[in-house]
């Protein structure tokens, strides 16, 4: 039996109540497949805080580098206290610092657009079509503009720079031609390569290996070309790749077409993790290791804290790519995928995707769990 090691860290918010629906679907997998998951909780972000007085502990860094893979719930305090010790900088001092302890360069944002849920997509009808599909966006974590110099020379002078060089995008080129090969062999590239240097080698080093993949069909798009096109005809893409802020961008627009972020999971592949050292060799080199960080695309969401109301779906497909991509479970992923469709056909739904007046059973968030997990 395979047994993996899991770090579950909640966080805040809705965190600990969409975590606890994703152990339930995780439990289930356990009777079905050959498989053991120890799942080990976490303190991070405003969790942290009272206990630490930091919102990424060094105790929950020791849980991350003993761990397979994390599943990570949300961070963040309510507005009106965001500068309060405990919620000041959270999402910045733990998401981003956890994303950076792993060495995360490439994350996944897949957005699914049910054709039962299509009343909930801004979209008109006619642009998404009576069809469900899915885009996937691939973003590159660990470059661009969020890692130049930031400065401000003069009262009147701001300077951002942005780098990349051609290691780091032929391995987001690489992984991205990978995901459109198994797919529907289809995909996109978004630069500004009339204006930006960056995007010039972006756009050579993607040409280049599309070389490699004559089978997927390959686009490159400027991004204000690709926002317009996302929204007047989505369903000609299906995976996107994208520098860091691109990525950000591009991301947050597809992130409203499945009409609810909690619909949204995703994933930040990690590039490497020293975990302790080699004994068997005689120049005791460190271990190194990936380790994945799967999470909701949505927020903590403090004003629907302890009511049981969230939408725990983002969270359970945060856990199906986590089985996917850390640990090879192709099949048992497929199975949870297809569970929350078969709940979404039969008309079951949280409070953010239930319409009143609709053949639909309204469900809390551990009821939805339970049906998901009955699907199963």
């Amino acid at each position: 039996m395979n047994t993996y090691n899991i770090a579950l860290l909640p966080g805040d918010g809705i965190g600990e109540e969409v975590c606890m629906e994703a152990v339930k679907v995780l439990r289930r997998i356990e009777e079905k497949y050959a498989v053991e998951f120890k799942i080990t909780g976490g303190l991070i972000g405003g969790a942290a805080w009272p206990e630490f007085g930091n919102h990424f502990p060094n105790e929950t860094k020791a849980l991350v580098e003993k761990s397979d893979a994390v599943l990570f719930g949300s961070v963040g305090g309510p507005v009106n206290a965001q500068f309060e010790p405990q919620w000041k900088d959270c999402e910045k001092n733990s998401i981003l610092a956890i994303r950076k302890f792993i060495g995360a360069s490439i994350n996944l944002r897949p957005a699914p657009i049910f054709k039962e849920l299509a009343h909930f997509c801004p979209l008109r009808s006619d642009i998404i079509g009576d069809e469900s599909f899915e885009i996937l966006v691939i973003r590159e974590l660990s470059g661009g503009i969020y890692f130049g110099e930031h400065s401000r020379p003069d009262a009147n002078t701001a300077l951002d720079t942005s780098s990349y060089d051609r290691p780091t995008i032929e391995k987001i080129a690489k992984f991205s031609f990978q995901a459109a090969q198994n797919r529907n062999k289809t995909l996109h590239s978004i630069d500004k390569a009339n204006v930006l240097e960056t995007s010039r080698l972006w756009r050579e080093v993607f040409e280049t290996e599309a070389k490699n993949w004559p089978e997927v069909q390959f686009h490159n798009l400027y991004v204000d070309n690709a926002v317009q096109q996302l929204v007047k005809w989505p369903k000609q893409f299906d995976v996107i790749a994208c520098p860091n802020l691109f990525g950000d961008i591009i991301s947050d627009l597809t992130s409203v077409f499945p009409g609810s972020l909690g619909m949204l999971g995703s994933a930040s592949f990690g590039s490497k993790i020293e975990t302790g050292l080699q004994t068997e060799t005689s120049d005791m080199r460190p271990v190194s290791k990936f380790i994945h960080l799967y999470e909701p695309s949505g927020g903590s969401a403090p004003d629907l804290e302890g009511k049981n109301v969230a939408n725990p779906i983002a969270q359970i497909y945060s856990a199906a790519m986590m089985l996917r991509h850390s640990f090879e479970m192709h099949e048992a992923a497929d199975s949870i995928e297809a569970a929350v469709l078969k709940t979404i056909q039969t008309g079951f739904r949280t409070g953010d995707i239930y319409a009143e007046g609709q053949d639909e059973t309204k469900l809390s968030c551990s009821e939805m769990g339970d049906k998901i997990c009955e699907y199963l």
